[in-house]
């Protein structure tokens, strides 16, 4: 059976310039769904809206109009209480700048959400977390002593560790080297084969041919939506939106 676990619906996202009356459509009357299981990439050139489209269908930024369906609950019908248990249970989000606590060691900014749900931290299994994403860091270490990389994989290790069913990605891998990007491309594969959704904004076009679709956009519309997405196919698919 289908399993529908996001679905967006003539999404429009309109947002005013400066401190004018003047306003700028950034998303207009986006539609797709996504099935549990799938690892998706949303691709196009700079300013076409990628990012904004993973905040509006996240819960973090509330579009103009249009919903948002993700595991069959519309989060921003959520009152606050609702909306944190959504968010501890069933999303997680991966920042393209990190959002860690700077002051705070490794260790705490991976298991602040663990903290905050009155969880008990294993260390052990963090440690085996970070083993796994090639860290090169020390876990008691400052996170402001961290190269971009390394604070990239801090920040998609806490988002791991919370085991959401939705993950949202925004650019996962901009600042990791090319052994890195791989390992970390290999866990969300594995995510997937055990049923969790990743939905992943990359500008990576070698990673979007990897994944089970990938979704081109174009000026804040969707321009097409590639299955079983081939390098050549993505190409394609940017050429007609150039």
């Amino acid at each position: 059976m289908i399993n529908t676990v996001l679905s967006v619906d003539q999404l429009t996202q309109v947002v005013p310039i400066g401190q004018s009356d003047r306003t700028t459509t950034i998303l207009k009357n986006i539609s797709f769904k996504v099935q549990k299981g799938e690892l998706v990439s949303i691709v196009g050139p700079s300013g076409s809206g990628k990012s904004t489209l993973l905040y509006s269908i996240s819960r973090i930024t509330r579009p103009t109009s249009g919903t948002v369906t993700i595991a069959g609950v519309n989060p921003y019908q959520l009152k606050p209480n609702q909306l944190a248990a959504f968010r501890r249970q069933i999303i997680g989000f991966i920042f393209q700048q990190y959002n860690l606590i700077q002051s705070l060691p490794v260790f705490e900014n991976i298991v602040i959400q663990q903290r905050l749900s009155h969880q008990q931290p294993k260390r052990s299994e963090i440690e085996q977390l970070l083993t796994k994403l090639n860290f090169a860091g020390q876990i008691d270490g400052a996170v402001e002593t961290l190269s971009g990389g390394e604070q990239q994989k801090v920040a998609i290790a806490r988002t791991i560790l919370t085991d959401c069913d939705v993950l949202f990605a925004d650019e996962p891998t901009g600042a990791l080297d090319s052994v890195s990007k791989s390992i970390i491309f290999t866990y969300f594969k594995e995510m997937v084969a055990k049923g969790k959704t990743v939905i992943m904004v990359t500008h990576d076009i070698e990673l979007a041919s990897q994944t089970d679709r990938a979704i081109v956009l174009k000026d804040g519309q969707v321009q097409q939506i590639v299955p079983e997405p081939s390098l050549e196919a993505i190409y394609a698919a940017l050429d007609k939106v150039v």
